[in-house]
């Protein structure tokens, strides 16, 4: 309704504007005076502006007729189609630009205008192939999602855009929510265009948040042989999926296959820590202590992580503190200057009441990486050593506002989760998740907490200046069962 007020009020203005010229024109006293062939004919300024448009239009018009007689000409010598291109150029023309001005209203942001310019389009060229996706496109930023959706269903019929239709309502159900149908129209578009590199990723993505590990596989494998993943990507997600296939077979009792399937996801990625611990627990149980301590070393000296010690010491499940530590050393050698070993070592130590030793394997990390683990391994040590409870009280509540260290983040939207999963349970994003140190501690604890430590016990000030220079990082674990608990709080030890 506002567009044809607008159109009303634009006409008026037009007429307003030729009238008020004419009557200028009419008040010019100049004339013109034209004589040909003993005839003289005078002519005011107002009827020269007209004789001037109305010698236009002839030119126009006879261009025209020239054109027609041409196409006249080329049907009478056997063109068929000669007069039918005659009247149907300008018709084209004007389709032409308005499937233009189309495109330019889509670009600005003006859905609306782009809806009206592709109808226009629609009607004069008559080429639904040509119109149709950016009626649809018009349509989805006018916020008409049932046109739309009409529109790609069109597209379908035509095997020329019925790729753009799949897609075009594959990407509307994943913005309704409707996964189940985004996944079949998903592999519809990965069947007409395998190498669709968009359409191939969503296709992953929603059958590994389906859970459906092999189907996943299967689009890995042709994305890989498509040329659209490099090969060392591919193994990467290839073990995650081999993986998270091996964990549902364990969960339904099929322990053979899940073994095998663990084995081959460390085979394909080594440095994946999940896959090298159900790897070794599959080594563990088949009796072959040897190969898994083999994966575990591999895995500990590309990445140290907790799980990995408490896969560790499950090969030798009721060995004593002391044997622990030495053995323990055989896995933390590789990456004896990381933190992780060196807590390890203090851990296994305080395990051993060698706690002199702790205090020696964690050196500065409490000047240097103060974190809850840290600094509840400090209280320990305190503990064991036999200093007051004030002085083990201050370590704890120091703990309390420490940042908790590396923790499973995903790459994509940076939520922090316990355990690693093949999925980012925020996001859903494939294989984001990484061990890694958040930018900032995950726990924003209230300012009081900083008076905590001179309210319930004051620090060691011998303790925090010690600068006896560490031992050699002879990375020994005998904490019982280091794990992923050993991140999250004071540990068993300190408690006590």
């Amino acid at each position: 309704m506002l567009w044809s007020l607008i159109k009303i009020l634009a006409f008026v203005a037009a007429v307003m504007a030729l009238t008020w010229g004419a009557i200028l024109l009419l008040e010019v006293p100049a004339s013109a005076t034209m004589t040909a062939g003993g005839y003289e004919i005078s002519l005011s300024a107002l009827q020269l502006v007209i004789a001037a448009i109305v010698l236009v239009a002839l030119i126009w018009l006879a261009f025209k007729l020239i054109g027609l007689l041409v196409a006249t000409f080329k049907f009478l010598n056997g063109d068929e189609t000669a007069i039918s291109r005659y009247f149907s150029r300008n018709r084209e023309r004007r389709g032409y630009d308005a499937l233009a001005d189309g495109m330019m209203a889509l670009a600005s942001g003006d859905g609306q205008l782009a809806m009206i310019k592709a109808d226009r389009a629609n009607r004069y060229l008559e080429r639904p192939e040509l119109t149709n996706l950016l009626a649809a496109q018009a349509a989805e930023m006018a916020g008409d999602k049932r046109k739309a959706e009409q529109t790609y269903k069109a597209l379908l019929s035509d095997e020329r855009t019925r790729f753009v239709g799949v897609r075009g309502l594959m990407k509307q159900k994943l913005a309704e929510g409707d996964t189940e149908t985004a996944l079949k129209l998903a592999e519809k578009a990965f069947t007409l265009r395998p190498k669709n590199t968009e359409v191939s990723d969503t296709l992953l993505r929603l059958q590994a948040d389906e859970e459906d590990w092999s189907g996943a596989r299967t689009t890995l494998a042709s994305k890989l042989r498509n040329g659209t993943m490099p090969r060392d990507v591919h193994k990467r997600r290839d073990a995650v999926l081999a993986l998270s296939e091996a964990r549902d077979q364990m969960a339904d009792g099929k322990e053979d296959k899940a073994r095998d399937g663990a084995i081959e996801a460390n085979r394909l990625s080594p440095e994946l820590i999940p896959a090298a611990i159900m790897a070794a627990r599959a080594h563990i149980a088949r009796n072959s202590p040897r190969s898994a301590a083999r994966v575990l070393k591999k895995a500990w000296a590309t990445k140290p992580h907790p799980d990995l010690a408490a896969a560790f010491a499950e090969i030798r499940p009721d060995e004593k503190p002391d044997a622990r530590l030495k053995r323990f050393r055989e896995l933390t050698g590789a990456n004896s200057g990381h933190a992780e070993s060196r807590m390890l070592m203090a851990e296994l130590n305080v395990a051993a009441e060698h706690f002199p030793e702790a205090r020696r394997a964690l050196g500065d990390l409490v000047e240097t990486d103060p974190t809850a683990r840290v600094l509840t391994l400090m209280a320990a040590i305190e503990r064991g050593e036999g200093k007051d409870d004030s002085v083990v009280r201050g370590w704890l509540t120091r703990a309390l506002n420490a940042p908790r260290g590396p923790q499973w983040i995903c790459d994509n939207c940076h939520n922090i989760t316990r355990d690693w999963a093949p999925v980012c349970p925020n996001c859903h994003s494939f294989d984001t998740l990484t061990w890694t140190r958040p930018p900032e501690s995950e726990v924003a604890m209230p300012r009081g907490t900083e008076m905590l430590p001179l309210i319930v016990g004051a620090l060691d000030k011998k303790a925090e200046t010690d600068d006896e220079a560490p031992v050699e990082a002879e990375v020994v674990d005998e904490t019982p069962a280091p794990g992923a608990e050993e991140t999250q709080g004071p540990s068993e030890e300190a408690q006590k």
